[in-house]
Order: structure tokens, then sequence, then C-alpha cells
């Protein structure tokens, strides 16, 4: 290629990008203002509910060279509008990612919270259709907000913003591991699949190394898997464990970090964190075990299968529900 020119590539890519982003934000404003109508038609009994397979009808008769608004079509559109008409802080979201990524967010995701999430979280990462489906699919909306209150003392008093960044459950079913497989074999999966390990992680994770080498004193230590996360400013270490958490591995994991802050961390850079990623884990050891940790420390589980929706649901809603238990038994104190 030759480099005298390619400033003039990157002048045409970016005006092309552009212009794809003006287009899908003035079809996602269409789709919006014909859901508007419908509704409203409805709402007030101008129109019945046979009237917009008519109205497909008449522009497929007149009109045949406009595609996409068969009645089925039509109908999303109305639901477009109605499940968002009561949020305008989303309208600008809304525009910014395709009709395909709004159909898979409003019609699958069954609260606002959710919805919103998927919507913050397409438009930042950038994902593909094929990515946002597999996220919903694994729960990841569930999984994050239990990860929220999965931390240790340290990490949720400290001055990381890491809200939504980490997970009680990490899923890697692109892996196809065995159900007896070993922490090697863990480790050299997710290295190879690392594309998959990202979005699974969150793309402001960059992969600096397997093994990483710490020398303290006259030993040799090696970090599983250590990235650094952009958002964060810090480093992140993994320690993978093939079996069930035990409260003797954060010791480990606590010494990694704090070599990492003595003689790795640059002096720009945040205190770094780790995650403890075990099979299997007992929460209520896992408590135990953070409750007096000074270290900014997690412990997640994996698992090599999607997990069950309602499952996760059920466990989000037990947790806020606890939450919601603690408030009302402080107020009455």
């Amino acid at each position: 290629m030759d480099k005298r020119f390619n400033d003039i590539i990157r002048l045409i890519k970016h005006s092309q990008a552009k212009a794809l982003r003006v287009v899908n934000s003035e079809l996602i404003s269409l789709y919006w203002n014909i859901g508007e109508y419908i509704s409203k038609k409805i709402e007030f009994a101008e129109w019945g509910d046979s009237i917009v397979l008519e109205l497909a009808d008449y522009i497929q008769k007149h009109e045949p060279g406009i595609k996409g608004f068969s009645d089925k079509n039509l109908w999303r559109m109305k639901q477009f509008y109605e499940t968002y008409s009561a949020n305008p802080k989303l309208s600008t979201l809304l525009r910014e990612i395709s009709w395909s990524h709004n159909l898979a967010i409003f019609s699958r995701c069954k609260t606002m919270e959710e919805r919103e999430f998927y919507l913050k979280l397409s438009q930042k990462e950038n994902y593909s259709f094929r990515e946002l489906d597999r996220q919903i699919s694994s729960g990841l909306f569930e999984r994050t907000m239990i990860g929220n209150s999965k931390l240790s003392t340290a990490l949720r008093e400290s001055n990381h913003n890491i809200s939504n960044t980490f997970k009680d459950s990490y899923v890697f079913d692109f892996l196809n591991l065995s159900d007896t497989h070993s922490e090697n074999e863990l480790q050299s999966g997710l290295v190879s699949q690392m594309k998959d390990f990202i979005l699974e992680l969150g793309r402001d994770f960059l992969f600096i190394g397997k093994e990483f080498k710490l020398q303290v004193g006259n030993s040799d230590f090696y970090i599983d898997l250590l990235f650094y996360h952009r958002g964060l400013q810090c480093l992140v270490a993994f320690e993978l464990k093939a079996d069930k958490f035990k409260p003797g591995h954060l010791g480990q994991l606590n010494f990694y970090l704090e070599a990492l802050d003595r003689d790795i961390k640059k002096t720009n850079e945040n205190p770094s964190i780790g995650v403890l990623l075990c099979k299997d884990k007992d929460s209520e050891v896992v408590e135990y075990a953070l409750s007096r940790s000074l270290s900014p420390t997690m412990v997640a589980e994996y698992r090599t299968q999607l997990p069950d929706k309602k499952t996760l649901q059920n466990k989000l809603r037990e947790i806020f529900s606890d939450k919601a238990d603690n408030s009302l038994q402080g107020f009455d104190k």
C-alpha cells in the first residue's frame, strides 16, 4: 500500500462511517414516528387492530419498492415506541445502534433497567448482532448485577469506579472443555480463544500475558493471566482454579497483588485488582473469606455452558430482596 494516500483513505472511511450513522439514526427515527402514529391512532380508537394489516397491504400495493413494512414489522414499530415512550433519556442511545440490535433488546429484555444496560453496552462495545445475542443469552445483565455485590470490602471502598466491570460468574461456552479439565487446559483454552474471552470480560481489558513472572527475593512466582483495564487504569490479575473455592486461595492472590503494586505498577496507575476464578464456590464461604480481606479482590466462578436465565433472574431478585429487607430492618431500629 502506498503510504502517501493513507490520509485520504482514512478520510473516506471516516466519512462513510459517519454517513451510515446518520442514515441509521434517521431510520430509527422513522420507525419511532410510525410506531407513535399507529399507537395513538389505536389508543384513541380511531383505528382498529386490523388497520395495521390493511396499511401493510396498502404500502406493498402502492409502493412496491419500499421494503420492510409488513404488518409484523409495523407492530414491532408500535411496540418499540410504546416500550420507550416514557423514557426519553434513552432516545439518543436508541438511534446509535441498528434496528436489529434494538429489536433484540426491547423484545428479549424484561425490565427497563436491563434494556438500558444492553443499549449502553452495545453502543460502548460496538457489539455485532451475534455478540449482542450471545450476551443476552448468557444473562450478562444478571451476572453483572450480581457481581457488583460480590466484592471484597477493600475493593468496594476503593477509588475504583468498578460498577458493572466484574461479574459473579463468567461463561466460557466457547472452550468446549470436559467436566474434568485441568487448570492448564482452562488457561490454554482462554489464551487461544482470546477474542471470545475479551468479549466475555469486556473490551476495556487488554491482555498482557499468561504465566506472568514476578520475582520476589530469590523466588519466582507466576500469575496465571494478567490484564490491564483501560477504564480503571490498573493491572488485573486472574488466578484460575479448576476446583471449588477455598479460603487459602486468597492468600496467594493477595501476595501477587502486593508484588504487582510494589514492582510492576507505574506511579500513574491505580492499585492492582485480583480476580480468583473458580469452577465452583460456596457464597457463604466466599463472604466470610472476603469480609476481612485488605486487598481489592473478588471471587467469581466460571461455567462452561450457557446458564439458565431464569435461575440468574431469581438469584438477582433474592439479592435485591435481601437488601430491601436489611434496609427496612435498619429503618425499624
